[in-house]
């Protein structure tokens, strides 16, 4: 099975995010992300033997530390870079998430999960653009949005997804809940 670990929205950030991204769709075919699928991950663990789930869950649960964390979804991007892009982007500011995603990465690496080696770099996945294609008309676009501020939230939970391809596309499913309170 096919794994991650991810921070949920609200659904008033996906609903503005769906909202660009119905206005932006049209611009440009590349392979949207549907907003039902947005998602913040703190470590991709890819591969998992189903057998092994229940010590995985025990794992993360142990993550510390733990505390809510404070997340504004704004701005967007490309990577690697405007002029070659490979994913489109929404930005994420939050306080707290690099050292949650370093302390899942070291819960999991203890398990034989290779660890990350790219710094730790939180976005939402918008589109992915698998070849070259003229962009101009989505850039213009991007440059006359009134706003890039999708809106601020308080994540007091991350989740472990299960990871599903199907014709339509991938299909994610909670597989367990942790909280991030205070203990």
């Amino acid at each position: 099975m096919r794994l991650f670990v991810a921070l949920d929205l609200p659904a008033a950030t996906v609903q503005r995010l769906e909202e660009l991204l119905d206005r932006l769709r049209p611009l440009a075919r590349i392979h949207w992300s549907p907003p039902a699928n947005l998602h913040i991950t703190t470590k991709f663990i890819g591969e998992w033997p189903e057998a092994r789930v229940d010590e995985l869950k025990t794992a993360l649960a142990a993550v510390e530390p733990r505390a809510p964390v404070a997340v504004h979804v704004h701005r967007v991007g490309f990577f690697p870079n405007p002029h070659a892009p490979r994913v489109f982007w929404c930005g994420i500011e939050a306080p707290g998430l690099a050292a949650l995603a370093a302390a899942t990465d070291h819960a999991t690496a203890a398990l034989g999960i290779p660890a990350e080696t790219r710094p730790f770099s939180p976005h939402l996945t918008l589109a992915r653009i698998k070849e070259r294609i003229d962009l101009q008309s989505l850039r213009e676009a991007i440059a006359g949005l009134p706003s890039l501020d999708f809106g601020s939230f308080e994540a007091g939970c991350f989740f472990l997804y299960r990871s599903t391809l199907r014709p339509t596309g991938s299909v994610y499913t909670k597989l367990a809940e942790f909280p991030l309170s205070l203990r």
